[in-house]
């Protein structure tokens, strides 16, 4: 069942509040790391349900008039052609794909940053790019002894060889396609850089996970782990802020472990440190915005679980994943759940046992469950969209909604002049054909109209899926999981 549990409103005004809270307190200039995705971020939009995927995006344009944006990007990464594997583009197009997306909703691009920068094929073609489209463009190179040898880092060789970014606001978001691109030691060149200019600007850093004022089990910072799985990052208690101030908070491991660095570094520029923790760095409001605690656990048990299916999937299609999948099942253990905690999980394998085939399930929003078996005219996920829009339109289950005339010619051409082996509609094609019979069929434009409320419902499937299928269910705004079988 989706149920919300996070006031977004609320969100975007806290959020705002404290960040021009932050820039006073360093006297009117501010680089601000910001982590994670600025827009499309959803995985907070899942385990925050009421958190809109661009709610970020939307509370940086409350201070539009106020920020402007620096988007870093490394050198090695450009050169590797790093994908960012959500959408599937390369960390220089993505970069490119950032600077559009902040113009044109308002926001100043102040420039791009090359990090551990050298001048390779691949890194001058994308810096000929940004020239041709006007976009500034600085290096920042590899420093040696980076980041444990504070002397040099604070030095003419250290910071001193790195460019000096121009910047004309008072907030400047230092954001990134991807993690490892440079941020917080761009964040810290400026910070020395601005110092010799007679600048006292500050550093502070925007992670929304994990959420410093949630204990450190709770499923939502759970949920962090399971997401970062892979990079096996590991939530903790920040020691630097229960030694300080004797109160409990939760940061994680990296920042944990380079807040003595990042500490050493500040009282080298300025002589002493404003901050006393991690967490002290930190503005992420997030936490006190959530007014319905059991919505948003549920919601981010469902994404541990939704985790550990994708890593599953992943290793059946070949990736050497096994640590993540042993940390993911530890997870879900601690979280006591299981793989059918999830209800449209239990009723896919259930049709999948009674028929023999391939099955799938959806929970929809106010909780039912409904199931598609596989049919000769029908896959499971085409027949579990078709009842569930019946099912939401109030259209009993007995009314076809696309006649055997319509679908005959369809798996023809498939078949036929398109050397398909299975004869069967995916997701695309049964939509395509039930938007093609609702010209003429009343219960067919009543299914169509229901598509809309298919947004944050569960689905599960009892094998793989094409990437068609997947791509269908994602522009949905259906959650899928599948078991990693191939049949």
């Amino acid at each position: 069942m989706y149920k919300i549990g996070f006031d977004n409103d609320k969100y975007l005004k806290m959020q705002s509040s404290r960040i021009r809270e932050r820039i006073s307190e360093f006297g009117g200039k501010l680089y601000l790391e910001f982590g994670g995705k600025l827009f499309d971020d959803f995985h907070a939009s899942r385990v925050l349900p009421g958190f809109e995927p661009d709610s970020k995006l939307q509370m940086l344009l409350q201070l539009k008039d106020e920020a402007e944006i620096v988007i870093v990007v490394s050198a090695e990464d450009i050169e590797k052609c790093k994908v960012r594997s959500d959408l599937g583009i390369t960390y220089d197009v993505d970069a490119l794909r950032l600077a559009k997306a902040f113009s044109d909703c308002g926001l100043v691009v102040g420039s791009i940053v090359l990090t551990k920068y050298a001048p390779q094929p691949r890194v001058l073609s994308f810096e000929k790019r940004l020239k041709a489209a006007g976009i500034p463009v600085y290096h920042h190179y590899l420093i040696d002894g980076y980041p444990s040898n504070v002397a040099n880092i604070v030095s003419d060789e250290g910071f001193g060889q790195n460019d000096y970014i121009e910047t004309k606001r008072k907030l400047v978001v230092v954001t990134a396609p991807g993690p490892g691109s440079g941020k917080m030691a761009t964040c810290l060149s400026q910070l020395y850089h601005e110092n010799k200019r007679g600048v006292k600007a500050g550093y502070a850093k925007f992670e929304t996970f994990p959420i410093w004022n949630l204990p450190l089990r709770h499923p939502v910072n759970m949920a962090y782990e399971a997401a970062t799985a892979d990079l096996n990052d590991i939530n903790m208690i920040d020691p630097w802020h229960l030694e300080a101030y004797g109160k409990t908070t939760v940061n994680y491991n990296r920042d944990v472990e380079i807040f003595p660095v990042l500490k050493a570094i500040f009282e080298e520029i300025y002589g002493s440190c404003p901050y006393k923790s991690p967490t002290d760095m930190g503005v992420n409001m997030a936490g006190n915005c959530i007014f319905d605690d059991e919505a948003v656990c549920e919601a981010s048990r469902q994404e541990i679980i939704r985790r550990y299916f994708d890593a599953a999937r992943n290793a059946a299609k070949g990736a050497e994943n096994r640590e993540e999948i042993y940390k993911l099942e530890l997870l879900m253990k601690q979280a006591e759940i299981t793989e059918t905690s999830r209800k449209c999980t239990a009723a896919a394998r259930a049709v999948a046992e009674k028929t023999g085939q391939p099955g799938a399930a959806a929970e929809l929003a106010d909780g039912t469950v409904i199931t598609g078996k596989t049919s000769s005219l029908l896959g499971c996920i085409s027949a579990t969209l078709i009842n569930c829009l019946k099912h939401l339109a109030g259209i009993d289950d007995d009314i076809l909604l696309i006649g055997p005339d319509v679908i005959k010619p369809i798996q023809e051409l498939k078949v036929k002049y398109l050397g398909n082996k299975n004869p069967r509609l995916h997701s695309d094609e049964v939509l395509i054909a039930l938007t093609i019979s609702a010209r003429t069929d009343k219960n067919a434009a009543a299914a169509v109209a229901q598509l809309s409320n298919l947004k944050n419902c569960e689905m599960h499937s009892t094998v793989l899926l094409s990437h068609v299928d997947e791509n269908v269910l994602k522009k949905l705004g259906m959650r899928l999981t599948c078991e990693p079988e191939n049949k």
